[in-house]
């Protein structure tokens, strides 16, 4: 069933993951959370491996964002960095596969030119989004042909080490709305319906949110912090 992309639009996506070290961990909560976060009008699901997709789609009819984070010796890319992750997600086809589009090297050395090349060659009627961290990046994202671009990696690659997305109104994220024409995708660090609800107002097409929503422990971890002080 390949459901309706227009709906993202002006909306809410709502990543739903939890990594293997996580209290959370499994393919049928991640199933549940997705319908919890589909009751309070998410129109779309970021989720991570075919496992929790496939269950994702018995309980929710929007469409998802599909990717599989994997560690490779000597590799900083880990958010589907090969084909290998990509067949995978082809088994259960998400609407969109989100890929790490960064400047760093895939496994093998391989650049982002050439892994963009394979798949477009192997899927070319694949939606797919470009994870970028830096303005540089998501210009060549853009150029290269990739259908959303998305602010994921801000802060958390070499490059950007001392970026923060939200730093002076979201300058980076309308920096990158200027400068591309897909359409763009805010996430990392909207941790605040407010946010959320801004980087829609300076022109994105859509925003995901993940952590604040989905991740009860990184939740609780706000609540202690503020009170830490006065104990």
């Amino acid at each position: 069933m390949n459901r309706n992309l227009d709906q993202l639009k002006n909306n809410l996506i709502v990543s739903c993951q939890a990594l293997p070290q996580e209290p959370l961990h499994s393919s049928f909560i991640m199933g549940r959370m997705a319908l919890a976060a589909k009751e309070g009008g998410a129109v779309g699901i970021r989720a991570n491996t075919k496992e929790d997709i496939v269950e994702i789609q018995k309980n929710v009819d929007l469409p998802i964002i599909g990717i599989v984070k994997r560690d490779y010796e000597n590799c900083d890319v880990y958010i589907t960095p090969t084909m290998k992750e990509i067949d995978e997600l082809m088994e259960v086809k998400p609407e969109i596969i989100a890929l790490d589009a960064t400047s760093s090297l895939r496994p093998n050395g391989v650049t982002l030119d050439e892994f963009y090349k394979e798949i477009r060659e192997k899927y070319p009627n694949q939606k797919l989004m470009a994870d970028c961290s830096t303005v540089e990046e998501a210009v060549h994202a853009d150029k290269l042909g990739f259908d959303y671009i998305g602010t994921t990696l801000v802060g958390y690659t070499k490059q950007s080490e001392n970026s923060r997305i939200e730093e002076n109104d979201f300058e980076i994220l309308r920096e990158i709305i200027s400068k591309v024409s897909n359409k763009v995708i805010a996430e990392g660090n909207i941790d605040t319906p407010q946010k959320a609800k801004r980087v829609l107002e300076l022109g994105s097409y859509s925003v995901v949110v993940g952590s604040i929503i989905t991740r009860p422990q990184n939740i609780t971890k706000r609540f202690t912090n503020a009170i830490d002080n006065l104990r």
